[in-house]
C-alpha cells in the first residue's frame, strides 16, 4: 500500500463494507431458506420409502418375477441426470459434481440431463449430448416435472435408447458437511427382506407384473426429486458457508485498511509538521 493516499484507501473501506453488505445479505438469505429445504427432505423420504419397499415386495413375492426394469444388458450408452445449481457463489457445490460425474463416466458413452443452469453451461461448453434443456431453472422444478422427467427417461430406456441410468447430486449431511453422489436409477437394483405376515396377504389388481411396471416410472420420479430436495438443501447450505466465510474475510480487510488508512493520514500529519518546523527554522 506504498504509495497509496487516504482518498485511495478511503475509497477501497467503502467498497469492501458495500461487499459486506451483499455477502452479508445472501447468508442471510440462505440460512431463511435453508430450513425450509431441510423440511422438504423429510418430508419427501416417506413417499419414496413406501414405493420402494412395494416394488422390493413385488419383485421379491415370486422367485420367476422378471421385468425389463431389471433385467441386465450390455452397457453401451449411458444417461445421467446431473442436478447442480442456477447460480455461482456457493463454494465448490457445482463443481465438486461436475468433479465426480466427469470422473464416473470417463471412457463411456453418456449423454446428460441437466437440472440446473450450471449442469445446462458446463456440459454444452464441452460439448456433450443434452438429452433435454426443459429443466434448466432448478428452482422452478417442482414433484410434477420430476414425474415427467422419470417417464420420460422410462420410456427411452425401454426403447433402448440407453442402458443405464443414474442420478447425479449432492447429498445434504449438515450445515457444513455436503457430500456429491452418484445413484444408479436403472436397471432396478432391489433388495427385500422376508415380508411381515400381513404383507404377504396383499393382491395387486390386476396383477403384480403390471403394477410393478406402473409404479416404476411412479418411484423414479420419487427418487429423483428426493435427489433435488437433498441438492437444493446442500446448495443453500454451501452458500451459507460461503457468504459467511466471505464476510468474515470482508471484515478483516477492512481492518487492515482502516488500520492502514489511520497510518497513512499519520504519516501525512507527520509531514506537514515537519514543513512547518523546517519552514520557520529557516
Amino acid at each position: 500500500m506504498a504509495g497509496v493516499s487516504t482518498k485511495d484507501i478511503k475509497q477501497r473501506i467503502r467498497s469492501m463494507e458495500s461487499t459486506r453488505q451483499i455477502t452479508r445479505a445472501m447468508e442471510m438469505v440462505a440460512a431463511s431458506k435453508l430450513r425450509r429445504a431441510q423440511d422438504r427432505i423429510q418430508d419427501s423420504r416417506p413417499y419414496f420409502e413406501i414405493l420402494y419397499h412395494t416394488i422390493a415386495r413385488i419383485a421379491g413375492s415370486r422367485s420367476n418375477f422378471t421385468s425389463p426394469y431389471l433385467a441386465r444388458r450390455e452397457v453401451k450408452k449411458v444417461c445421467c441426470i446431473v442436478i447442480a445449481g442456477d447460480r455461482g457463489l456457493a463454494g465448490g457445490y457445482n463443481s465438486n459434481i461436475f468433479k465426480l460425474v466427469t470422473q464416473e463416466l470417463a471412457g463411456k458413452d453418456y449423454c446428460i440431463l441437466p437440472v440446473g443452469k450450471k449442469a445446462v453451461e458446463y456440459f454444452k461448453n464441452r460439448d456433450v449430448q443434452l438429452l433435454t434443456e426443459q429443466y434448466a431453472e432448478a428452482a422452478d422444478v417442482s414433484i410434477s416435472d420430476c414425474f415427467t422427467l422419470s417417464k420420460q427417461l422410462a420410456k427411452e430406456y425401454l426403447a433402448g435408447s440407453f442402458d443405464e441410468v443414474f442420478v447425479a447430486f449432492t447429498n445434504f449431511i449438515s450445515v457444513l458437511s455436503q457430500s456429491p453422489a452418484m445413484l444408479p436409477l436403472l436397471p432396478l437394483s432391489l433388495t427385500s427382506g422376508k415380508d411381515r405376515p400381513e404383507e404377504q396377504e396383499l393382491l395387486y389388481e390386476p396383477d403384480p407384473q403390471t403394477v410393478f411396471e406402473t409404479i416404476i416410472p411412479e418411484y423414479l420420479g420419487g427418487v429423483v426429486y428426493g435427489a433435488l430436495c437433498e441438492s437444493v438443501a446442500s446448495e443453500l447450505a454451501a452458500r451459507r458457508t460461503a457468504m459467511d466465510a466471505a464476510t468474515k474475510n470482508a471484515d478483516e480487510m477492512i481492518e487492515n485498511l482502516n488500520l492502514q488508512f489511520n497510518r497513512a493520514r499519520q504519516g501525512a500529519i507527520t509531514q506537514e509538521i515537519t514543513e512547518i518546523v523546517a519552514g520557520a527554522e529557516a
